[in-house]
């Protein structure tokens, strides 16, 4: 990995051209295999991105400050430590004289809903940042920001499907096949912390990791290895937001269906289809039934 001296790019062409897309996360497995002494759990999962996400602007300038929009923006008002502000200061004090800005975040995810609209909002202001400050992309001060700003932000920051192990600082890249997806969040926010405290791993605990191959010939076998690596934080996040029941009831109802699973520590699940007409045609359904859920139909990959 490249050091400071060696990762500087060309200028940017324009300021104004610093825009990122933040996609959510999708946790299509999630096993989680100890617990350190620290307190933080082990994790080993499978991650991809969907085609939808929020949308981030850095106006370059003197002052670090975030303006939030869009429908989800409200709900991110009251917070004082904005995962993109902690993320660019975590790097600011890796970078000398680091140029900040003026943030402009359009929030169009659900918040706590875990598909890691935070992190993924976090990893493309780093983005943005390495961009205003020519920094490559392999620049090891990135990664090192991205994890202490928060677990999931490493693996949103590369982008990519990967095998995601440890607290989050481990980032295999993975090509998944690509799938139509929806999806459904009822609306209800699930803590993460309350999930993992649910789960009731002791510190010190260890569980045997997945073994997950390097690659996947193709649609049939991603589903096979799929469905036999659950999310081990669904069945205590059913316990405390029993809506998800009817979520998964409302998915399976679709013909088409090939997988249901709840991603990261909920309340979203996801369903896969073999394409995105599927995925539009049980996204309408659901939505025309539950006119108060969160329904997105999209793609993964």
């Amino acid at each position: 990995m490249s050091g400071p001296a060696q990762s500087r790019l060309p200028p940017p062409p324009a300021a104004a051209g610093l825009r990122e897309r933040a996609p959510a996360k999708v946790n299509l497995t999630l096993r989680v295999v100890g617990r350190r002494a620290d307190g933080y759990h082990e994790l080993a999962s499978v991650v991809g991105f969907a085609g939808t996400g929020d949308r981030l602007e850095l106006e370059p300038g003197p002052e670090l400050a975030l303006v939030l929009r869009g429908p989800g923006g409200a709900a991110l008002a009251g917070e004082g430590d904005n995962l993109v502000l902690r993320a660019a200061r975590e790097l600011a004090a890796r970078v000398p004289g680091l140029t900040a800005g003026r943030f402009v975040l359009d929030k169009r995810l659900p918040v706590a809903a875990g598909i890691g609209g935070g992190s993924a909002d976090a990893a493309a202001a780093l983005r943005l940042l390495a961009r205003a400050n020519v920094l490559a992309p392999d620049d090891p001060r990135l990664a090192a920001a991205a994890l202490a700003t928060g677990s999931d932000v490493p693996v949103c920051l590369a982008g990519v499907g990967a095998l995601m192990a440890g607290r989050g600082e481990r980032v295999t890249p993975l090509a998944l096949p690509r799938f139509g997806m929806v999806l459904v969040n009822p609306r209800v926010p699930v803590a993460t912390g309350a999930v993992f405290a649910a789960l009731g791993l002791a510190p010190g605990a260890h569980r045997p990791a997945p073994a997950v191959p390097a690659a996947f010939a193709g649609r049939d076998e991603a589903l096979a290895f799929l469905r036999g690596e659950p999310n081990d934080l669904e069945e205590p996040a059913r316990r405390l937001a029993p809506v998800l029941a009817e979520v998964e009831a409302a998915l399976q109802a679709s013909e088409e269906v090939r997988l249901v699973r709840m991603s990261g520590s909920g309340a979203t699940m996801f369903a896969l289809y073999d394409d995105c007409r599927a995925a539009a045609r049980a996204a309408r359904r659901v939505a025309a039934g539950r006119p108060g859920w969160w329904v997105k139909s999209t793609v993964l990959g």
